[in-house]
């Protein structure tokens, strides 16, 4: 029997460092952001990170290239993070976005800002509204993927917003002028919206993706959070991935959190290609001990996974990203060794519920060494170590 091993990955976002955010919008950088700089630096061990604390120390009226200079190391710290906490699997902690809404949208001609929407965690994005159909000339995420393969040794995996959550998020005053309004009939608004997300998946995500697949990417990740936002369109999600996926050659995976799984039976069966969902769990899970059913309260949907046709692979969400609570590695292992259980080991790969980016660096770093710490454990049960 082959040995038990199980892949380790953080789903996207890492928090952005003060002198990070404070250099690229104009604000002063002070001497405790030079410090966190410096700390983390040596801590992480990135290179060249003295001359970073060095440019820290002017605190103002940093040029462009100062700039620029200043976001590469955000992301090479990001990446650092990453790799010494043991993960197989990093990108860059997303630093170079804004946010995974925004970042898309502000690419794209046919969007038009509409103004500030609090979400989760009580963050904040910028609403905008489709005004023309929607399109990207290439791919914009170019520069930040290059980055990240030239400067780390480990398998990276690309994240992407999906076009479901682009479409769901965003004010529609295009598609509903052309038969969508309120008072038309159902069946007009429904294919309104449908062709809003095709066109998405289709003119906004997909040439990203094929561009950063083009430049070497292997494996990419369609982050739709809104997918089961409206029970009755989670046929379109799937349909939107399968147009976002079609002529990729690349590993695909789709990460969905913070949802009512039960509504993706059986549409994930009509799912191409599609490598894995990625999903959270550890959020709704009980901290105890324990690996039966009635231990892993989390789980339970999982039932349902192993009795579906589709038979693609879950990430296991092992770290809930909601709080500062630290999931001790025993706690990660019985997780994994639960879900093994259900699924079978071979469908299991393990991450985060969800990015980190409301967490402290410290609170993801510690979350994510004993995410990897567990990890080994549940392998060394399985192997009979």
């Amino acid at each position: 029997m082959a040995e038990i091993r199980f892949t380790t990955r953080e789903i996207g976002s890492l928090s952005k460092p003060g002198w990070r955010v404070k250099s690229i919008v104009g604000r002063p950088v002070e001497e405790g952001d030079v410090e966190d700089a410096r700390r983390w630096g040596g801590r992480l061990g990135v290179e060249g990170h003295e001359e970073l604390v060095e440019l820290l120390g002017k605190g103002t009226g940093f040029t462009e290239e100062e700039k620029a200079q200043i976001q590469d190391f955000a992301s090479l710290y990001a990446i650092r993070l990453l790799e010494s906490a043991g993960l197989d699997v990093v990108y860059d902690g997303e630093q170079r976005r804004s946010e995974m809404y925004d970042h898309a949208v502000k690419h794209a001609r046919g969007f038009e800002a509409r103004g500030t929407v609090r979400s989760f965690d009580n963050k904040y994005y910028t609403k905008a509204a489709v005004v023309e159909r929607p399109k990207v000339e290439g791919a914009y995420d170019l520069e930040e993927y290059r980055f990240v393969r030239e400067h780390t040794d480990r398998r990276v995996k690309v994240p992407f917003t999906g076009s479901y959550t682009i479409m769901d998020w965003s004010y529609d005053e295009h598609y509903a002028a052309e038969g969508g309004l309120l008072g038309a009939p159902a069946e007009r608004r429904t294919e309104a919206r449908r062709r809003f997300g095709i066109d998405v998946a289709r003119d906004v995500v997909r040439p990203n993706v094929a561009g950063i697949v083009e430049a070497g990417a292997d494996w990419i990740q369609i982050d739709e959070p809104a997918a089961t936002t409206r029970p009755e369109e989670v046929p379109l999600v799937v349909e939107t991935f399968n147009a976002t996926r079609e002529g990729i050659e690349a590993r695909a995976s789709m990460h969905i959190c913070f949802s009512d799984y039960d509504c993706l039976f059986p549409h994930i069966e009509r799912l191409q290609d599609c490598y894995e969902l990625q999903l959270e769990f550890a959020n709704r899970d009980s901290r105890e001990p324990g690996t039966k059913a009635g231990d892993r309260p989390g789980y339970a949907v999982l039932r349902r996974f192993a009795e579906s046709e589709w038979g693609g692979k879950i990430g296991l969400g092992v770290i809930d990203i909601h709080t500062d609570f630290i999931e001790p590695p025993e706690l990660v292992r019985d997780r994994i060794l639960h879900a093994s259980s259900v699924l079978g080991p071979e469908r299991i790969e393990v991450n985060t519920d969800c990015g980190l980016r409301t967490r402290t660096w410290e609170v993801a770093f510690e979350k994510l060494r004993n995410m990897v710490e567990g990890t080994r454990l549940a392998e060394a049960a399985l192997n009979g170590a």
